[in-house]
């Protein structure tokens, strides 16, 4: 039935580049044969439809079977079946052009399976893909003249939060159905998105971001911080529509607002598809395949993955659900043969429904399932960083509100902890301590997100029945059935969990799952082996804090006090211990404030008595205060040819004594009248953005690339110079600036000081 029903026929897919979408690619091309299909994909950024169908279906490994069956016939074949065109289901016409427009048209069969399938995607988001899609490319074919036949990808889970059978059918002859007006719904949606945009920028929210942002980067330059706090406006716009979304779609009965949009969308397409023939398809939880391409086959992470892996690592101890419940899951393979069954059975005479579950006639029970992960957990073991065996928790059945309360008071803890340990000037080792916190507290928001997104399906109750889907079966002659498996009976749970789907999983999440020691370099051994390669072009190193365990307080102070008598050391000691607070606010404000500020005491003092004294302060104080790891590093980059440049704010004649050990210094310059310093700066000091566009100007004039150049700082205010380069390194970083490196996966390196002697305080010269 179904490959004599689509030979020689015409197949245009939605959602190509998505988990079922690819699945249903695959399995026309390699088992209908004479059959053609073409992608409508939203053009990428490199290639146009044509580039993102190659690199996002034709490259994924769900072809690799076809690929070994076809050998080098594979790119001919392909290019005589298959082919992309442009659109966009998730704006008005589809975003066809001529080209699309007539494939779309000439289609005998349309499969719609694009979909914004995250179920915390913002409202309108979520509308215009789910709720409108399907309408649009109805409305696409009428237009056209298609005499095509569209099978339309849905949902189970359009039934909503309903207990007992849901039966297939269309929603307007559903008991539980409500019948919600879908045009006010999306109207809402769009005012939703104005109203928030129009929220996020009144001049209280906005402060609160450039708080956000500071808190978050320091006296890192205007233009990160206004980029950190312009994205902290667009996440707080984001989060009000996906809680908008959720809010709505829980009020109406729906546990999220995809299955909500999913079911106004069914409304949508019944009231505009015109004549166009119509099949609704209604998966419910889609996971990794059974037989089909191959046993396992995934395609990221879907429903229960993340919250598998989870508690594999110990990182999950408990998640709502009732262990008597049902978990609806159904292989991606049984969902493709069901889709490709009812588009070969022709266009029905009205528009009919065909769910493809699991639950109504060979149902997974919660509580089987989790024995089952947890056992397999108990014999195949992840591991954690220290090669030991991660011991899976007992796993406990709670109810959801109990678990949020639980892990939202954690999550509030473990941020109050993190924020004011930030506030402290800890580096190094100390810093690490914020980086377990962070790591606690995003544990924490990871399982609280798993349990307010996963934790309704959980809990579902609904039981969805499958008579059309098991008559499709029945309709196939038994060789057939053999190839094209659409009955959820013939999967044995316990096999499938244990042999197919979990092993698949953990290949996926790529964990730990040997004990022991990793083999080969360590990934300290790998980030410093890439800084050192030859090929790199420039080394710029920050000085204070990262060479030299000092800043420019320490130079003034020692400079200001070495001609003074012990009565006026003493006043100037106290007086700039007072300031301490006051300039330490100023330097996380604005680093270029505080540097001109404190750069002003240096007028009328003499220039040449300051450069002698210089020679002195690197001698005795800031040498004795280096980090010996640090100098012989820039050592090690002149040694393979790189081009070392410091590049600090610190005054030129300060850091003159350093230049023997560098090929360039970028610093502050001060100007001199009279044979006396001014206090004032000739130019803006190399710090924050000045320091990234002073370092970009000396690679371009020597003809060197930053993208193969590496920079070292200690500090979030380095960031910008950090980020111009290809090869950042932090130097025993500061709170910020190590939680930074760590997401981002910077080399770290923690050097160690010369002399571990206790210093004073404000360092004062040595009188003559």
């Amino acid at each position: 039935m179904i490959v004599e029903g689509l030979a020689g026929k015409r197949i245009a897919v939605t959602g190509a580049t998505g988990f079922l979408g690819t699945a249903v690619v695959e399995r026309l091309l390699r088992s209908v044969e004479g059959c053609t299909v073409v992608a409508v994909v939203r053009p990428g950024r490199r290639g146009g439809a044509a580039g993102r169908a190659e690199r996002d279906i034709l490259r994924n490994d769900c072809f690799d079977r076809l690929r070994e069956e076809w050998g080098t016939s594979f790119e001919a074949r392909v290019a005589e079946r298959f082919s992309a065109v442009a659109g966009d289901v998730g704006t008005d016409g589809v975003g066809l052009d001529d080209e699309a427009r007539g494939a779309l048209a000439s289609a005998d069969v349309v499969i719609h399976s694009a979909a914004t399938v995250s179920f915390d995607a913002p409202l309108d988001a979520a509308v215009e893909v789910n709720l409108l899609g399907p309408s649009r490319v109805a409305r696409a074919m009428a237009a056209g003249g298609s005499p095509g036949h569209l099978v339309a990808v849905s949902t189970a889970y359009v039934a909503g939060t309903r207990r007992g059978p849901a039966p297939e059918a269309l929603l307007p002859d559903t008991p539980y159905a409500i019948d919600a007006d879908w045009r006010a719904e999306v109207a809402a949606s769009r005012r939703l998105r104005g109203d928030a945009e129009a929220a996020s920028r009144a001049p209280a929210r906005l402060a609160a971001f450039e708080r956000e942002a500071r808190a978050e980067l320091g006296a890192a330059g205007t233009s990160l911080l206004a980029a950190r706090a312009e994205r902290a406006r667009q996440d707080w716009v984001g989060d009000q529509l996906v809680e908008a979304g959720r809010a709505r779609a829980r009020g109406l009965g729906w546990p999220d607002a995809y299955a909500f949009t999913k079911a106004l969308g069914e409304r949508a397409l019944l009231a505009q598809r015109g004549d166009v023939p119509l099949s609704i398809v209604r998966p419910s939880i889609i996971e990794s395949a059974l037989a089909e391409p191959r046993p396992g086959w995934i395609r990221g992470f879907r429903m229960a993955e993340p919250v598998i892996i989870s508690y594999a690592r110990g990182l999950l101890a408990q998640f709502p659900g009732l262990p008597e419940g049902v978990i609806d899951v159904i292989p991606v393979d049984l969902v493709v043969a069901a889709i490709v069954a009812t588009a070969a059975a022709g266009p029905p005479a009205e528009p009919e429904v065909v769910q493809v579950a699991s639950g109504s006639v060979n149902p997974l029970r919660y509580g089987a399932l989790v024995e089952l992960v947890r056992g397999w957990f108990r014999e195949h073991p992840l591991y954690d960083s220290r090669g030991q065996p991660i011991v899976v928790p007992e796993w406990s059945f709670p109810g959801r509100g109990r678990v949020q309360r639980q892990l939202s008071r954690a999550t509030k803890a473990l941020d109050r902890a993190e924020r004011a340990l930030s506030a402290l000037p800890l580096r190094g080792e100390q810093a690490r301590l914020a980086a377990r916190l962070e790591d606690r507290r995003t544990t924490a928001e990871r399982a609280l997100g798993y349990v307010e997104l996963y934790g309704a399906y959980a809990e579902c109750e609904a039981i969805f029945e499958v008579g059309r889907l098991l008559a499709l079966s029945d309709r196939l002659s038994e060789e057939e059935r053999s190839r094209w498996c659409l009955d959820p009976r013939v999967v044995d749970w316990t096999t499938y969990v244990r042999d197919v789907h979990l092993p698949s999983v953990v290949a996926h999440a790529r964990v730990r799952t040997a004990p022991g020691r990793r083999s080969g370099p360590s990934r300290d051994a790998r980030g410093r082996a890439a800084i050192l390669s030859p090929d790199r072009h420039v080394a710029a190193f920050d000085l204070e804090n990262t060479l030299v365990a000092a800043n420019v307080v320490d130079s003034y102070a020692w400079l200001a006090t070495r001609r003074l008598g012990e009565g006026a050391r003493a006043r100037f000691a106290l007086s700039l211990a007072a300031e301490g607070p006051r300039l330490l606010a100023l330097d996380r404000r604005d680093r270029g404030d505080f540097l001109r500020s404190f750069y002003r005491r240096y007028e009328g003092a003499p220039a040449d008595v300051l450069a002698e004294d210089a020679w002195e302060l690197v001698a005795t104080h800031l040498l004795a205060k280096a980090f010996p790891a640090g100098l012989a590093r820039v050592r090690a980059h002149r040694a393979l040819g790189h081009r070392t440049v410091l590049v600090t704010g610190a005054l030129d004649f300060v850091v003159a004594p350093f230049r023997a050990l560098f090929d360039d210094i970028v610093s502050a310059e001060m100007s001199v009248v009279d044979g006396r310093l001014t206090g004032e700066l000739t130019t803006p000091p190399p710090i924050g953005e000045a320091r990234a566009l002073a370092l970009g100007t000396y690679a371009a004039s020597e003809g060197l690339r930053l993208e193969e150049s590496v920079a070292y700082a200690d500090s979030a205010s380095d960031l910008p110079m950090l980020e111009a380069v290809g090869y950042p390194v932090a130097v025993n970083p500061e709170t910020k600036l190590a939680a930074i490196a760590r997401r981002r996966g910077w080399h770290v390196e923690r050097w160690e000081r010369a002399a571990r002697s206790a210093a004073p305080l404000l360092p004062l010269g040595p009188r003559p």
